[in-house]
């Protein structure tokens, strides 16, 4: 089975972003507040390249849609709503705990900076699930682009 490459690579990337939030949490515990923000700004980096694959693939290629059994599909929609609603929240925190660590609003920075983190690691989790659901464990769906969409091409 051949697996789409741009998928494939922006999985990997929100996949190392979750580790990166992991690593530099555990530098936090430690006192290296260096090291914390170069893993973390790493960690944003990460999810930053995610973004721009997966929007110009939308924008571009498009979206695939979920090609499994008819039966599963309410589930997957279900499921999908909830990642990309914990995704949309944990990238909203994130840009948040980024600004307010480097503006050194501590305060805050330390309150939202733990509750980011794990909605961080269930937005990975969730979307390696969205992945293997869509390009392993089941052939994907038809995908139209959303130029083609808009233009009616």
């Amino acid at each position: 089975m051949i697996v789409p490459i741009l998928p494939t690579i922006s999985t990997v990337c929100i996949v190392i972003s979750a580790i990166l939030v992991a690593i530099g949490w555990s530098k936090i515990r430690k006192r290296d507040i260096e090291g914390h923000q170069k893993v973390m700004t790493l960690a944003g980096l990460f999810a930053l390249i995610f973004f721009i694959i997966y929007s110009s693939r939308t924008i571009f290629i498009g979206n695939t849609s979920f090609g499994g059994p008819d039966e599963y599909k309410l589930f997957y929609t279900i499921f999908l709503i909830f990642h990309v609603t914990l995704a949309t929240i944990g990238a909203v925190l994130g840009i948040i705990s980024l600004v307010t660590g480097y503006k050194n609003k501590l305060s805050i920075h330390k309150k939202l900076g733990p509750f980011t983190s794990v909605i961080w690691f269930f937005t990975g989790f969730t979307g390696v699930i969205v992945y293997l659901l869509l390009y392993v464990i089941y052939k994907g769906g038809t995908t139209t682009s959303l130029i083609k969409a808009i233009l009616g091409i």
